[in-house]
């Protein structure tokens, strides 16, 4: 019989700071590991990802033999729950390393790693993963209302595990493998913040001939700055230069969530988490400047199903998932999601007048990292 113990937590201080030390622990017939993690939010720089360190106490007298192992999975759960026996989802990358027998390669030993080892005492093990830059953040797919089973989504995890089996040439593996029985394990989070450095946003010009007549509706949208934080009001510049006979009868100012899903193939899912309608009109041979604000908010899209949102540890509150950064030539795979401003000027008998425009939404550098984007 196997008895699992839920995560604990508990803080203490070391040279850089205070550190929050959190465990999760499996308890076995004759043996026992214990998982070690300093945090469990893991910064994506673009150029490069913050090392995963942790330590796992090995208690070798129940062992008989066994060795003692950790890997970091990073998985695309694409369907809630497995079907005929089949795990609906895919691992993306994964990695395993065999702490103990100890095979010679130690960790490098950061303020971290440190701290743990003296945490843990002499049985403690270390171990470092370093991710690569082309990996997906965490994200979820939103569920529909009063679903019970697991979230689609792309998610992180430690695992230290006892077996016989015996690790040979590379440790860096791109199939699944059998989950052991004797495992300790926790979810952890790979999180992109806002770069330090804010833009002007994006500026777009249309000009369009509408129906039934030779003149032009000139259409120019513009943001202010090219990041927007979760939450803060998006402000929109519109001028318009109506040089026909027609009447613009409104304007519509709509924020649409992009998704690409890509694992087997490359799939698009385009979202509306914000739209407002404003009747402005703009008669014939006329122009109108104004700004718009508009605020994209997950309280109001909590009943669309496949809505990405960021992934969240347990119950936490979360947001709409944000933008994806990356350095533009590296292939990913899982869930990549952008965002667009839409402008549209509906035309009484003429058609619509549409302008989209990229933008960035993200949430900004938290208090605890001093690292600059």
């Amino acid at each position: 019989m196997y008895l699992f113990q839920l995560p604990e937590i508990s803080s203490s201080s070391c040279n850089s700071g205070r550190a929050t030390i959190l465990f999760h622990s499996a308890f076995l017939c004759s043996s026992q590991i214990t998982l070690y993690l300093g945090k469990r939010d893991f910064v994506d720089y673009v150029d490069s990802v913050e090392a995963v360190d942790g330590v796992i106490k090995v208690d070798p007298s129940g062992l008989n033999g066994r060795n003692v192992f950790v890997c970091l999975a990073c998985t695309f759960r694409y369907g809630s729950e497995d079907i005929i026996g089949l795990p609906m989802r895919r691992n993306i990358w994964i990695q395993h390393l065999q702490l103990y027998p100890s095979t010679g390669e130690n960790a490098t030993k950061s303020p971290m790693l440190e701290f743990l080892l003296k945490k843990v005492g002499k049985q403690g093990y270390p171990f470092s993963f370093q991710l690569p830059t082309n990996l997906p953040c965490s994200v979820a797919l939103q569920p529909v209302p009063n679903s019970t089973g697991k979230t689609c989504g792309v998610e992180y995890e430690v695992k230290g595990y006892i077996s016989h089996t015996k690790i040979n040439g590379s440790l860096t593996l791109l199939v699944s493998f059998s989950v052991p029985r004797d495992t300790c394990h926790l979810i952890i989070r790979k999180i992109q913040f806002a770069p330090v450095n804010n833009r002007p946003g994006f500026k777009v010009h249309i000009s369009k001939q509408l129906m039934m007549t030779d003149k032009t509706v000139h259409l120019e949208a513009s943001l202010e700055k090219e990041i927007y934080y979760h939450g803060d009001p998006i402000t929109v510049n519109i001028k318009i230069n109506n040089e026909t006979t027609k009447v613009v009868k409104k304007i519509k100012v709509s924020i649409e969530q992009l998704t690409n899903v890509v694992l087997y193939s490359s799939d698009t899912y385009i979202k509306t988490v914000c739209s407002e309608e404003f009747g402005e009109t703009i008669n014939a041979n006329s122009t109108f400047e104004r700004s718009f604000q508009i605020t994209p908010l997950l309280a109001n899209n909590r009943d669309k199903w496949g809505l990405a949102v960021d992934g969240c540890l347990k119950d936490e509150e979360t947001h709409l998932a944000s933008t994806t950064l990356s350095q533009g030539d590296n292939e990913m795979q899982g869930i990549l999601v952008s965002y667009q401003v839409k402008v549209s000027l509906v035309v009484c008998g003429g058609g619509d007048v549409t302008v989209e425009l990229p933008l960035t939404l993200m949430s900004p550098v938290s208090a605890g990292d001093h690292s600059v984007l």
